[in-house]
């Protein structure tokens, strides 16, 4: 069984408008929800095998929030600008491509591609939480889908259980 861990960045900083959206750094509110994200995926024992991250400045400061809360050793980090605002194809082609060792992956991008993305691989789970997540995926939110499969590769649109989905809000 494989499982994905989808992060959306948690909240950016627009307090420099003269800041490319690619270099917007995390808010104060950001700051505080990432720890509690990275607490979760710990408490849970969603500890991920192998992180893919976007090169933003947010998404990678979600990362280093999140990263001391999962414990030693950390996980293996990749950082890819192919995933800063992926459409949601790129993202599945990409998940697509993680080697058979890697069970367990945990991607933090953006939205629209991080959304669109979870909505394309649920094909079931708990109706509130599909509700929820149909609604909106905020900051820091956070899905979790598994696969009956053993291979990356196999990963369909419709072919994943929505095991959680949970946001800062719902961790409060």
């Amino acid at each position: 069984m494989l499982t994905l861990l989808l992060l959306r960045h948690a909240k950016s900083s627009w307090d420099d408008p003269s800041l490319d959206d690619i270099d917007r750094p995390l808010s104060r509110r950001g700051a505080k929800t990432a720890p509690m994200m990275g607490a979760f995926i710990a408490r849970e024992k969603l500890k991920p095998d192998l992180v893919l991250c976007s090169t933003a400045v947010r998404t990678r400061g979600t990362l280093a929030l999140v990263l001391p809360e999962l414990g030693q050793p950390p996980p293996d980090v990749v950082f890819e600008e192919t995933l800063y605002l992926a459409s949601t194809s790129d993202m599945l082609a990409r998940v697509r491509t993680i080697e058979k060792s890697r069970k367990r992956v945990l991607v933090v991008g953006h939205n629209p591609g991080t959304h669109a993305l979870a909505l394309t691989l649920i094909g079931d789970g708990a109706r509130a939480n599909i509700a929820a997540l149909a609604t909106k995926f905020p900051t820091a939110g956070l899905a979790v889908l598994t696969f009956q499969s053993d291979k990356w590769s196999d990963v369909r649109p419709a072919s994943g259980h929505l095991d959680v989905f949970v946001t800062p809000r719902g961790l409060a």
